[in-house]
């Protein structure tokens, strides 16, 4: 059910995602998660949060123009079901009606980071790291 939900660009349903993070982070000894690509709708992130019982500390947002995604996605060559043209098309369509919203909510409570994805992976990560190193000055 997975995977088929995957090819068609479709979102898993909340109940599934949140049961698979749950039991991750029950099972695991550390007490900070990133968790990437999720919430992906405002379902899941009222769903991740009755369940996990917190709002996370904070949400990263890459920013990159869609044709850069459509190419990236494309050129990862990792032989995934869901990585052809139209499926790329539909996950961003997906993206845009449900997961603004989320990243609306988190912006208004303060939380949202927003980070330019353009460039290297290198060039991407150094935009990162001040995120991490402010949050890490706090606690």
């Amino acid at each position: 059910m997975i995977l088929n939900t995957i090819k068609e660009g479709k979102i898993v349903p909340s109940e599934v995602t949140v049961k698979l993070i749950g039991k991750a982070i029950k099972s695991s000894e550390n007490d900070r998660f990133l968790i990437d690509g999720f919430p992906r709708s405002e379902e899941n992130r009222v769903a991740y949060e009755r369940v996990v019982g917190t709002e996370p500390d904070f949400v990263l947002f890459f920013d990159c123009p869609e044709e850069e995604m459509v190419k990236r996605v494309l050129n990862r060559n990792q032989g995934r079901v869901d990585d052809n043209i139209f499926t790329v098309k539909e996950r961003l369509k997906v993206f845009t009606a449900l997961n603004l919203p989320v990243i609306k909510y988190y912006s208004e409570k303060g939380k949202l980071y927003k980070i330019d994805a353009t460039g290297t992976e290198d060039e991407i990560f150094e935009r990162v790291r001040p995120v991490f190193a402010a949050l890490r000055a706090k606690n």
